[in-house]
């Protein structure tokens, strides 16, 4: 049996969950209603999900603080909490081509994509939290003999995790993990594209040992469920990963109702920028990886390739010919390097984005439009613009797409002022020989992460995230463990 045709006969069997997780049981919506998710490579329905709302956000964030007060979880031993998250990896493991699968049919992401890269870093994710669980530390401060004054790190209490499709399981885990590491209880609102991921981790977080009320999930559309959740009185932070519009909208959210904590991470138009002394073959493979790879639906999308004038022919050139490596296909095929945009409406969108960089003038090198012969699905071809010019909307604008804009510069200097030239600061790289240069430009690119002579690198030590309207807060990191606590002055009069 080939790969593809075992996937496919997976994917025929599959019954997943539709109903909402709340307080350790799967249920039906209190209104009963339902939506319908659809797969992006056939069009074709997969599955009636529950649909929540107001009420049901209103139940989970009532079993949440049940829970989070009953000290079940909250007030946990260290190393207890530990288990149960270790225990959750390695069910995950277990399940790895499950995740793989419900991700894949639901957003389109190629099957060895998921399997070798957000399934197995989504497991990572879980085990790097748990281990920072007994590496809190408080402090006792140096004061009066007459006091002790102790400073005490404790959970937020309920934590609302709101997270996009376009890696549905991975950010949920980078949302989850650090939020149940540090003792809270948790409501995860899944993106309505792709909700399926989140409900078999519901299922593996109860057989794991977290207790009923610690981890909850409730599918829906924005409006009703995460706009609820961003203006719940009882939710004490929102952890969102989204666009720039709705990040801005948790925030208001957030002083309309209790001031509660949020953190975004939000748009990206990421620069990868070549030097004339780049290592030519390296910088494009990392630049064609960088654009295509998940559709180019991926926030810190490297779209924007600024390449010195003396390099820029060659590199296009050279770009064009590696890009062959990304055909559009069949996603449950592990031969695929690129599936299908998540739904039409984002196709559309896209597409759209192409036309105006036409219209403005800029010169299609490679793709443009639909792919011949795979009209069923959200397809769209991997492309390439020259001739790009800072004002067009292809060089501005977040398309979240695999749509590359390639702008020539002069010098180092005019390469920063580029890459600075945006609403946006999440990512971006540099590819020099020279130490001096790449130190300098590092230092001036406003961007949460400057690679050098890469793109995408890093592990769960590096903190993810913007700056600008990128969002504010950090992924991956301790300091995310940190974000999910807050601290209490405990002083003691001796007398």
């Amino acid at each position: 049996m080939s790969d593809a045709k075992r996937w496919h006969e997976l994917a025929a069997g599959i019954k997943p969950e539709t109903r909402l997780f709340i307080d350790g049981k799967f249920v039906d919506a209190v209104d009963g209603q339902r939506f319908t998710t659809f797969d992006p490579a056939t069009g074709r329905p997969i599955a009636e999900m529950v649909r929540g709302n107001a009420r049901d956000v209103d139940l989970a964030v009532k079993a949440a603080r049940r829970a989070y007060r009953g000290g079940a979880w909250s007030r946990m031993a260290p190393r207890a909490r530990m288990d149960v998250l270790y225990r959750l990896a390695r069910l995950m493991e277990e399940h790895a081509d499950e995740f793989a699968l419900l991700d894949c049919l639901d957003m389109g992401k190629p099957i060895t994509e998921l399997t070798t890269g957000d399934v197995p870093f989504s497991v990572l994710t879980f085990q790097y939290f748990a281990e920072t669980i007994d590496k809190i530390e408080g402090t006792v401060t140096s004061t009066d003999p007459g006091a002790l004054h102790m400073i005490v790190r404790e959970p937020l209490g309920v934590v609302a995790c709101v997270t996009p499709w376009n890696y549905p399981l991975m950010m949920a885990a980078w949302k989850v993990a650090p939020a149940l590491a540090a003792g809270n209880s948790v409501i995860l609102k899944p993106a309505e594209q792709s909700p399926m991921s989140a409900l078999l981790l519901a299922r593996l977080c109860a057989q794991a040992g977290v207790p009923d009320g610690v981890f909850n999930v409730v599918n829906g559309f924005g409006e009703d469920t995460g706009r609820v959740l961003g203006l719940h009185m009882d939710v004490d932070k929102v952890a969102f990963t989204g666009s720039t519009e709705v990040g801005k909208l948790m925030m208001v959210y957030a002083g309309q109702s209790n001031m509660k904590k949020v953190t975004t991470e939000c748009g990206g138009k990421s620069p990868q920028i070549v030097m004339a002394d780049a290592d030519l073959d390296a910088a494009v493979t990392y630049a064609v990886n960088g654009i295509y790879t998940n559709q180019g639906e991926v926030c810190s999308a490297g779209s924007r390739l600024l390449v010195q004038e003396s390099l820029y022919d060659a590199f296009v050139d050279r770009f064009a010919a590696e890009a062959q490596r990304f055909q559009p296909g069949d996603p449950l095929d592990p031969a695929t390097t690129m599936g299908p945009l998540v739904t039409p409406e984002q196709q559309k969108r896209v597409l759209g984005y192409i036309e105006s960089g036409k219209e403005e003038g800029a010169r299609v090198v490679i793709g443009g439009g639909r792919p011949a012969g795979l009209d069923a699905g959200n397809y769209v071809q991997p492309t390439l613009f020259s001739g790009v010019r800072q004002t067009m909307r292809i060089a501005r604008e977040e398309i979240f797409g695999p749509v590359g804009a390639a702008i020539p510069f002069k010098t180092a200097e005019d390469a920063v002022a580029i890459a600075n030239d945006t609403i946006y600061g999440l990512a971006s790289s540099i590819w020099t020989r020279d130490l001096n240069t790449a130190h300098r430009m590092a230092r001036d690119i406003e961007a949460g992460i400057v690679w050098i002579n890469c793109y995408e690198h890093g592990d769960m030590t590096q903190p993810w995230g913007g700056y600008k309207q990128s969002g504010q807060g950090r992924d991956k990191c301790f300091e995310t463990m940190l974000n999910h606590m807050q601290t209490k002055s405990v002083w003691i009069n001796l007398g």
